[in-house]
């Protein structure tokens, strides 16, 4: 029979993820919550800060509704992730690390997704979307849009 342990980092990591999505349109850890998981934790609040910046899904300042993470490893900006971050930034109007004035949406550059094969990929929210083109990124930022109205 196999079992499974959990360390502290796990359930710390899983604390951190469960904070930071309890509400919709929510994608950042405020820093009552940061107090009360550093607490329960046992560690000191700038050690949990070291983590939450160290892990790109985790943030501790406030982001928009939807997080389009664009890929930039290698294999991705061979295939053009470059010239997706341009047209992504020109359509949405802000740079990386920035959030539309909206409040809508915030774009950041990551290191790889982990479908190198499928290059260039991004990921919005949670969704991996791969192989992906100019004019997909607007249908996908159109269609977005128009469901929020």
């Amino acid at each position: 029979m196999e079992t499974t342990f959990m360390t502290s980092r796990d359930t710390l990591l899983s604390a951190l993820h469960e904070t930071q999505s309890r509400e919709k349109g929510k994608s950042w850890i405020t820093d009552g919550e940061a107090l009360q998981i550093a607490r329960r934790y046992h560690i000191p609040l700038a050690e949990l800060d070291g983590i939450v910046s160290f892990y790109k899904m985790f943030a501790r300042e406030k982001r928009g509704s939807h997080i389009i993470r664009l890929c930039d490893s290698l294999s991705c900006r061979v295939r053009g992730s470059l010239d997706l971050y341009h047209h992504v930034r020109r359509k949405l109007g802000i740079q990386a690390g920035m959030t539309t004035p909206d409040g809508r949406f915030t774009l950041e550059i990551v290191n790889c997704l982990g479908a190198c094969d499928k290059a260039p990929n991004l990921m919005i929210d949670d969704s991996l979307v791969s192989g992906i083109t100019i004019g997909a990124i607007d249908t996908l930022l159109d269609a977005m849009q128009e469901a929020e109205l």
